[in-house]
């Protein structure tokens, strides 16, 4: 049978989803839990026990919304149910959230309709990555998912640029191919915004209007004031999107113009300036399916190479 797991993880402390050996990664955190947990040996050839991914996300880099499968047989997912008065699927998720490291949690585990794959139906997945600029003191809750700078940004400028990304490109001045493969891809969407100023406490909170005039219980939400890039597309190939941010942060500097970023685009040259920016501003938010009838379709689909 084949199980659909939604998880959430801090990247910092691990080198990317990919198993590697002798360094810590969060594929090879949760396998090792689950031969764990269901006490199968590990190098087992008839229980292998290996997730495949959405989006192998690289070193550093978190995600809020990753999605995974695994295959296994039903007799074994059973097994892990001991005496719990659970859904198989259920003790699974708690058994394996009590062994992993709290910086990764198993948010569902549900049987996978037919024809789906983690990586191979996705129609689309969503990233986001957060800076503090100008100076802005960035909440310590907060420093291992925002990357600060000094500059105050010119957002504008850095929209005027990220308007050129959406579409069918060869992004090979902005990542490098998997062996065998290619740089180009469909961005659905991509640009900066500003999170607002806001508070916690307003209407409908239980806070009388008077003592919200007076400024009494105000609570700001966390990200006020940071600065956001939010693109989506089908795919993304290596450092793709951080190679992005850093250009478009390098025209909101006024370092670089908008002839140049789109010269980058017509051009496909990887060269020192189109590099990756820090990778700990940048989070996995959102990978989107089709529906369950469509599945199989779409995975067949996706795995055509691409072309211009």
């Amino acid at each position: 049978m084949r199980l659909r797991i939604d998880l959430a993880y801090d990247g910092g402390a691990y080198y990317g989803w990919a198993r590697q050996p002798d360094l810590p990664t969060v594929q090879g955190e949760i396998e090792d839990a689950l031969h764990t947990v269901l006490r199968v040996p590990a190098g087992s050839q008839e229980e292998p026990l290996r997730l495949t991914v959405a989006g192998r996300t690289d070193t550093g880099v978190h995600a809020a919304g990753q999605i995974c499968h695994l295959d296994m047989s039903e007799v074994t997912l059973e097994a892990c149910r001991g005496h719990m008065d659970l859904p198989a699927t259920q003790a699974l998720m708690n058994r394996l959230n009590h062994r992993l490291p709290a910086d990764i949690r198993i948010l569902d585990i549900q049987e996978a309709p037919a024809g789906f794959n983690a990586r191979f139906s996705a129609l689309e997945r969503t990233y986001v990555y957060r800076i503090s600029d100008g100076s802005m003191p960035v909440d310590p809750r907060l420093r291992s998912f925002v990357l600060s700078l000094d500059d105050r940004l010119d957002i504008d400028l850095m929209n005027q640029a990220a308007a050129m990304i959406p579409g069918l490109h060869d992004f090979g001045s902005f990542s490098t191919p998997n062996p065998g493969g290619t740089t180009i891809r469909e961005v659905k969407l991509a640009y900066w915004s500003r999170i607002g100023e806001r508070s916690l406490v307003g209407e409908g909170s239980g806070v009388s209007a008077e003592n919200q005039q007076a400024g009494h219980f105000t609570v700001p939400s966390m990200e006020s004031g940071l600065l956001c890039f939010t693109i989506v597309a089908d795919a993304f190939a290596h450092n793709m999107v951080r190679s992005l941010v850093k250009a478009c942060v390098v025209i909101g500097r006024h370092r670089k113009s908008l002839d140049w970023f789109a010269q980058k685009l017509e051009v496909p040259l990887r060269e020192g300036s189109t590099g990756p920016i820090e990778a700990r501003g940048l989070t996995l938010e959102h990978v989107a399916y089709p529906p369950d009838d469509q599945l199989a379709v779409r995975s067949e689909a996706i795995r055509a190479k691409r072309t211009l």
